[in-house]
């Protein structure tokens, strides 16, 4: 097995930004913001990373635990805690514009933490191993 230093070693990046703010509730809007965070993660895997939004984590668990609304009582009891453990285990975090109270607590979580904080995906390293593990289409 090949050793694998530290600067070779793909970064956790947590993609933080507006989620269910400015939407007041509207599903519509929320699936908009989604897709917004969700549009920066081929570019940072693309640039030899992995990508991670707290919600592809949260949601599963807020619907187990008998969540049915974005914004109901057991979406605010799970999602922050899942942010939470999340980025105990990330390695840097993607701060995207808009005005997000999360995003704004996982910036201060990380910044607790030493973590890097990115606000560009162009700000990320490259990883000169991205081009060999690159899949073609």
């Amino acid at each position: 097995m090949p050793d694998t230093t530290a600067a070779d070693r793909p970064l956790l990046v947590l993609i933080a930004g507006p989620y269910l703010s400015g939407t007041d509730g509207d599903p519509e809007r929320i699936a908009a913001n989604r897709a917004r965070l969700e549009a920066a993660a081929l570019p940072i895997f693309q640039r030899g990373h992995l990508p991670m939004l707290g919600e592809w984590l949260a949601l599963p668990i807020i619907h187990a635990a008998g969540g049915h609304t974005h914004g109901d009582a057991v979406f605010h009891a799970y999602q922050y805690p899942v942010a939470a453990r999340l980025l105990a285990r990330c390695d840097a975090v993607l701060r995207l514009p808009g005005a997000s109270r999360g995003a704004d607590m996982d910036v201060v979580r990380a910044q607790a933490l030493g973590l890097p904080v990115y606000h560009h995906i162009e700000e990320l390293p490259v990883r000169e191993a991205a081009e060999e593990e690159a899949v073609a289409p």
